[in-house]
């Protein structure tokens, strides 16, 4: 059973416990603390286009800095690998938002379960064939949806060893066909109008 992690004075935040965990991420894998920092500004940009409160806006910004960090728990050869991933490296690397529930809900803080429960919904399918639950349509948490289009956004947007750094029209193109199946259309729509001012 996982041990409770402990703030050593009363005084210690939950965004205090992400940079030392964000912090433990670059040292593992510096691309993934890029991504996530990218995908956090995204994310927080969608949540105002969306009328979040200042609370959700904070949850949200804590799991997309967050979203990734149960990565650290996948092995070098599936992680670093430059290439596509195989069916059992697939099913390896498809564990990394349980990972990260589970290092999440092991801080005993204020907001940490919200965030927790976030992260391991953000690769949930609006049409419900997603991972780890298939669940589907508003069933899945609305920070995880927004979650969901931001880091498929950012994936896209920049380089990676096995493609190259698509355009943002190329990007919003691919994720309007996946509109009403991966996306929530609502929440994509506000995306391309909080992506407006980059025309």
């Amino acid at each position: 059973m996982t041990e409770l992690i402990r703030p050593a004075d009363d005084d210690q935040t939950p965004e205090q416990f992400a940079r030392m965990l964000i912090a433990a991420l670059d040292e593992r894998d510096g691309r993934t603390r890029e991504h996530s920092d990218r995908v956090a500004t995204l994310a927080r940009e969608l949540g105002l286009e969306c009328g979040l409160s200042t609370q959700e806006l904070r949850l949200l910004g804590i799991a997309a800095e967050m979203h990734d960090i149960g990565k650290i728990g996948i092995p070098d050869h599936v992680l670093m690998k430059p290439g596509g991933f195989n069916a059992d490296e697939w099913e390896v690397m498809k564990t990394h938002p349980i990972r990260g529930e589970r290092i999440l809900r092991a801080i005993e803080q204020d907001g940490m379960s919200e965030v927790a429960t976030v992260v391991r919904h953000h690769h949930e399918r609006f049409d419900g064939s997603g991972y780890p639950d298939g669940i589907a349509g508003t069933a899945v948490p609305l920070l995880s949806r927004i979650l969901s289009i931001v880091d498929s956004y950012d994936a896209m947007a920049t380089p990676r060893p096995y493609h190259r750094a698509r355009t943002h029209a190329e990007v919003m193109a691919i994720l309007s066909k996946e509109e009403s199946q991966k996306h929530d259309p609502d929440l994509l729509e506000r995306f391309r109008r909080s992506t407006e001012k980059w025309q």
